[in-house]
């Protein structure tokens, strides 16, 4: 962990789960595609918004990883939003290569499509 803390104003706005985790949508930033979830801690949070690359928390490895470190899809923040509950963050990103870990360009392309009544506006 680093000996600078994530800004209290900041952290005061989260709602984490139990494992002080909150969920972040990240977006490519100009086609607002839907890329990948992770999961960010204070610590993450604090690295992502002050290195200019995305710090997850790996809820299986437990440890902190940056997505790119190993396969080069590296993700390069644009901004960073908190939702209305504060339980959740939009990380828009240039993506660069594969965000899913299967190599797909999105995460919401690999697992294919569910079935669904499609609605419509009265």
């Amino acid at each position: 962990m680093s000996d600078v803390s994530l800004d209290p104003d900041i952290a005061a706005r989260l709602k984490r789960d139990q494992e002080g985790l909150v969920a972040a949508v990240i977006q490519q930033f100009d086609t607002h595609e839907v890329l990948m979830v992770g999961w960010m801690d204070d610590e993450a949070l604090h690295r992502t918004l002050t290195t200019g690359r995305v710090t997850f928390w790996s809820r299986s490895r437990r440890e902190y990883w940056r997505k790119g470190d190993t396969s080069g899809h590296l993700q390069w923040v644009k901004s960073v939003s908190i939702d209305c509950d504060g339980d959740a963050l939009l990380v828009e990103v240039d993506q660069i290569g594969a965000a899913c870990h299967t190599g797909a360009r999105t995460c919401f392309l690999a697992g294919g499509d569910l079935v669904a009544v499609e609605g419509e506006r009265p």
